[in-house]
């Protein structure tokens, strides 16, 4: 059985848009060691199929990549707010689009990060506003399946794993073009 390590202590910290601590283990050797966590605790990622089974990306800059990037509309779960109705808000204020909602899947970002992120879908994503709210800087895109799934392939998206999980629940994965 693998062990767990033993937290003793922690201390906050952050450069910026993500929140950063310091935390110290006590490894199962008895050594102590210290991890940075970083991230939000819960955040949704929509992705949303028209009726005509096209699906609506937000186009937007991203600074890790330093690219403009065509990527799934979301954002961070609030405390105390309910996974799908923060997805149909970030789905609503970055795309302007609605549309009934359900959740698909959920997984980590990343070993050292404690954010949970979840993934939902929508079969019948509409505009229902005029365009992204004010102070989300994003343009709604309306790409084909078949381009969104090369998109996937070409690994030009941010959150390529919550994708595949979407699309298998929908049943859409389709074979490779």
């Amino acid at each position: 059985m693998t062990p767990a390590w033993t937290p003793v202590g922690e201390r906050p910290g952050s450069a910026g848009h993500l929140p950063l601590t310091t935390r110290t283990y006590v490894m199962p050797d008895g050594s102590h060691a210290d991890w940075d966590i970083f991230g939000h605790e819960r955040t949704v990622a929509i992705l949303a199929l028209t009726p005509g089974g096209d699906v609506v990306l937000a186009r937007q800059f991203r600074p890790g990549p330093g690219l403009v990037v065509d990527e799934l509309p979301g954002g961070i779960v609030e405390d105390g707010e309910d996974v799908l109705q923060a997805a149909a808000r970030e789905f609503a204020e970055e795309t302007g689009y609605g549309g009934e909602l359900e959740l698909a899947g959920t997984c980590w970002l990343a070993s050292t990060c404690r954010t949970q992120r979840f993934v939902a879908v929508s079969r019948n994503a509409h505009v229902a506003a005029p365009g992204p709210q004010t102070g989300e800087l994003c343009t709604p895109v309306v790409k084909s399946l078949a381009a969104f799934r090369r998109q996937l392939r070409s690994g030009q998206l941010t959150d390529v794993d919550l994708a595949y999980l979407a699309l298998d629940h929908l049943g859409v994965l389709g074979p490779s073009v």
